[in-house]
C-alpha cells in the first residue's frame, strides 16, 4: 500500500444505493440496514450519494438527508463515509465539498462532468476548485460512457496543484500503465480505484490498483476476493469472481440496469425490503426479469 497514510482509502469501497418506497419517498429507515451488512461483510469505508445512488434523481435536501443519516449510523459500526459531491459546475461541487467536513464525512469524490463536450483545462479547473474547496482527502471519478477518460498527466497535474487529490477513480479496463505512471510520478502519493462494479478487478490488482467501488450487494464477495488477491491466491479469487460474474455482466448493460439488479439483490438476500427505482429508468421485459431472478437467486442461495 504506498499510497500512504489513508488505508481506509484501498480495499472495497462500495457505493450504498438509495432506497425508495413504491410512491418514491426515500426511505431513511433502510439506511441503518445497509450499514449492518457492511459491516458484516468487514467494509471500512463506504461513498453516497454516487451514481450508484441515483444521485441524479435526489435534490439538494435529500442528498444532505441521505448523507447525515448515513454519517450517523455509520460510526456506530466505526465505519467512514466518503460524500460523493457531483455537479455539473464547480461553484455547486465545490460547495458540496466544503459542506462534507460539517456533516462528518471523512473524504470526497467527485465526478468530472461529463453530460456535455468541455475541454481538458475546464475539466481541470472544476477538479482544482473541489480540492481547493475542502481540506479532506479528494477522490476524482472519470466516467465517460460518451468517449475517452482523462489519462495519468491529467491526474499528475491536479496533484501537482492540490496535495488533498488523493485518488483517481477510473471505470474501464486495460489502465495498468496508467494505474503504474500515476503511482510513480506522485511518489506513491495518489492511488488508483476501479469502478464498474468491480468488473476489473482481477485484471487490474497486480498493476498497483489501491482498491474497488463495487455495489454494496456484491461488496462481500469483493472482500474476499481482494483479500485472495492480496494474498498472491489467484485461482481463489477467480473462483469467487466467477460466481458473480455473470450478475455483474448483466446488472451493466446500461447503468439504469445495475439500479434494478442491485436492488433486486439486496432484497433476494434480505438486505433491503423493497427494490423500487426512482424514475426515470428503464423496464426490463419479461426474459430480463426472468434472468436476473435466476442470477440473483443463485447468489444468494451460495451464502
Amino acid at each position: 500500500m504506498s499510497e500512504k497514510m489513508l488505508p481506509w482509502l484501498h480495499g472495497i469501497l462500495p457505493v450504498l444505493p438509495t432506497p425508495f418506497t413504491a410512491d418514491d419517498e426515500v426511505d431513511f429507515a433502510v439506511i441503518p440496514r445497509l450499514l449492518d451488512f457492511a459491516a458484516q461483510s468487514g467494509i471500512r469505508t463506504v461513498v453516497t450519494p454516487a451514481f450508484g445512488s441515483e444521485f441524479y434523481k435526489l435534490d439538494a435536501g435529500e442528498r444532505q438527508c441521505i448523507l447525515e443519516t448515513t454519517v450517523e449510523h455509520a460510526s456506530a459500526h466505526g465505519i467512514k463515509v466518503v460524500a460523493q459531491c457531483n455537479h455539473s459546475t464547480p461553484r455547486l461541487a465545490s460547495k458540496l465539498s466544503a459542506d462534507a467536513a460539517r456533516v462528518g464525512a471523512v473524504a470526497v469524490s467527485t465526478a468530472l462532468p461529463r453530460a456535455f463536450a468541455s475541454s481538458e483545462r475546464q475539466l481541470l479547473d472544476h477538479a482544482r476548485r473541489v480540492c481547493d474547496s475542502t481540506e479532506l482527502p479528494v477522490i476524482v471519478q472519470d466516467w465517460n460512457p460518451g468517449g475517452v477518460t482523462a489519462e495519468a498527466p491529467f491526474f499528475i497535474k491536479l496533484h501537482q496543484h492540490c496535495e488533498n487529490f488523493r485518488m483517481a477513480k477510473l471505470e474501464e479496463p486495460g489502465i495498468g500503465e496508467t494505474i503504474r505512471r500515476i503511482r510513480e510520478e506522485t511518489s506513491g502519493h495518489v492511488g488508483v480505484l476501479s469502478g464498474w462494479g468491480g468488473t476489473y478487478a482481477l485484471q487490474l490488482h497486480s498493476a498497483g490498483l489501491a482498491g474497488l467501488m463495487p455495489g454494496l450487494a456484491t461488496a462481500d464477495v469483493f472482500v474476499k476476493i481482494w483479500q485472495n488477491l492480496t494474498a498472491g491466491e489467484f485461482s481463489k479469487a477467480l473462483s469467487s469472481f466467477a460466481m458473480i460474474s455473470p450478475y455483474l455482466q448483466f446488472s451493466l448493460q446500461n447503468f439504469e440496469q445495475f439500479h434494478h439488479a442491485e436492488k433486486r439483490l439486496l432484497q433476494r438476500r434480505g438486505i433491503m425490503p423493497h427494490a423500487h427505482v426512482r424514475a426515470v429508468t428503464v423496464d426490463l421485459d419479461i426474459e430480463s426479469n426472468s434472468y436476473l431472478d435466476h442470477l440473483t437467486s443463485a447468489i444468494a442461495q451460495s451464502f
